[in-house]
């Protein structure tokens, strides 16, 4: 506790970049939840734009829209 997936279009994400985007949402997790960095799990799970609606945009947005803390502007 806490996990964090991120879902995104397929995009070429070096090992540095990958990382730093790492270390930032662990650090504002950590940061907003007062929690040890240890117990933070984060995946990243691309998504082809083909796929977005039926997998993200209706299940997870749409239908947990309750639960939505942000939303897109589309």
């Amino acid at each position: 506790m806490p996990h964090v997936n991120i879902k995104f279009f397929p995009v070429p994400l070096a090992p540095e970049a990958e990382q730093r985007l790492l270390s930032r949402v662990t650090e504002a997790v950590t940061g907003a939840l007062g929690c040890d960095p240890g117990v933070v799990s984060i995946a990243l799970e691309p998504v082809d734009q083909p796929e977005w609606d039926a997998r993200v945009y209706q299940p997870e947005i749409v239908e947990r829209r309750h639960l939505l803390k942000k939303a897109p502007n589309y």
